[in-house]
């Protein structure tokens, strides 16, 4: 019996002071975890952008070391560049390949490369926190040996 009265006393002193308080701390954290939430989804996407477009790079120097003269490189690796990000899903604003000329203008027998660079501007304007750009503009480049044997245009 005296267990009972001396837990109605304990019961009688809580505070009631509290009542709300669950809500108000949910007020003031929920937009702090919601941007927490949307910065880990934009660098996400910008780290995946940065694999798909070193990706891209790599597809196509290999693509272009396989051709025999600088237009069709030029070609091959637009093509796979832009198949590559296509099918990855990426959408690029602005999109640049660079497929330099050089290695192709090596002597028979000479060893040679080609390097391949990639840039696409990558729109970030659905994940919209403040102080975050609008887009940003990733970049990969790889390279490529060129066969030295290989059947190249006359210089």
């Amino acid at each position: 019996m005296t267990l009972n009265r001396f837990r109605r006393r304990a019961v009688a002193r809580r505070p009631h002071g509290d009542r709300g308080s669950v809500s108000l701390e949910l007020a003031i954290l929920a937009p702090v975890l919601i941007a927490m939430l949307l910065t880990v989804v934009a660098a996400g996407r910008v780290h995946l952008a940065h694999n798909t477009v070193d990706a891209a790079a790599r597809n196509a120097a290999r693509a272009a070391s396989l051709e025999r003269d600088t237009a069709s490189a030029r070609t091959a690796g637009n093509r796979v560049a832009q198949q590559t990000l296509q099918d990855q899903g990426l959408t690029c604003s602005s999109l640049s390949v660079d497929v330099p000329a050089s290695g192709f203008q090596a002597p028979l027998g000479t060893p040679s490369h080609i390097t391949v660079t990639v840039r696409c501007t990558v729109a970030l304007g659905d994940v919209a926190l403040p102080g975050l750009p609008g887009s940003t503009t990733v970049s990969g480049s790889f390279t490529s040996t060129i066969d030295a044997y290989r059947g190249r245009p006359a210089a």
